[in-house]
């Protein structure tokens, strides 16, 4: 049950977690929720890192556990910034959107690189991609407030980010639903 919560959870919790961000960007999500969502993300990153630490040794899972603990401490300024005044918790909260946003370039990228299926490769590669178009047009948009399309540009950025996020978690669980399914840590088949 562990292991399939482990497996699955993430591609439901990955579209929330942008479908939230979109939804506070454009006035939805009230500033306590907001504060509630990044402690209760430090305790999923917190309590799945604990859990699958061990398994996450080696190969890409290796890079993805330094997403998990980077994760950490980003979204840990997005907790401080609901601590401190408007004008620098503003600047805490852009950070941990566009860190988040960028933290799993590397590890979509060392996982298209190991996964020998070349269309889901190119699904992780897409992914890499994706985060880094949307981060940046988010800093263009949060750069340039005062422009009327700023607004729409970090919209954009979000929802780029969370549709290549999205497809790339659902590519890892599909991939590691199979009975032949690649195991990204060993670089090799699993059996």
């Amino acid at each position: 049950m562990l292991d399939r919560t482990r497996e699955y959870a993430p591609v439901g919790l990955v579209p929330l977690a942008w479908g939230f961000t979109a939804a506070a960007h454009l006035g939805y999500v009230g500033s306590h929720a907001l504060f509630v969502a990044h402690v209760v993300i430090v305790g999923l990153l917190v309590a799945f890192g604990a859990v699958s630490w061990t398994e996450m040794d080696a190969g890409a899972l290796r890079a993805w556990r330094g997403v998990i603990v980077a994760g950490v401490g980003v979204t840990l300024l997005g907790v401080a910034s609901f601590r401190v005044p408007a004008v620098p918790g503003g600047v805490l909260r852009a950070a941990t959107v566009v860190g988040w946003m960028l933290l799993p370039v590397r590890a979509l990228a060392v996982t298209a690189r190991r996964t020998p299926a070349p269309g889901l490769a190119r699904v992780y590669l897409g992914a890499a991609m994706a985060s880094v178009a949307g981060g940046a047009v988010t800093v263009v948009g949060l750069a340039a407030p005062l422009s009327a399309a700023s607004g729409w540009l970090v919209l954009a950025g979000i929802g780029a980010v969370g549709v290549g996020q999205t497809a790339s978690i659902a590519a890892a669980a599909w991939e590691s639903s199979r009975p032949d399914s690649f195991s990204p840590g060993s670089g090799e088949h699993a059996i």
